[in-house]
């Protein structure tokens, strides 16, 4: 019965050591994500100053 205890108390630390490997591995499509991320806050911003400045011209006089 401790044998059994103690070896599944292995294979646990083994597959807990996996998933740290591949948590710490990149993703492949880590820069293009990255990438894709800072176009859509920059369009966001861009969005939000032109829709300001339409906003501002024509239902605030």
């Amino acid at each position: 019965m401790v044998q059994a205890a103690q070896v599944n108390t292995v294979s646990t630390a083994q597959e807990v050591a996996t998933i740290d490997s591949e948590i710490d591995a990149p993703e492949p499509w880590e820069p293009f994500e990255t990438q894709l991320v800072s176009w859509s806050i920059g369009l966001g911003i861009a969005g939000l100053v032109v829709l300001g400045t339409l906003v501002n011209l024509f239902l605030l006089p």
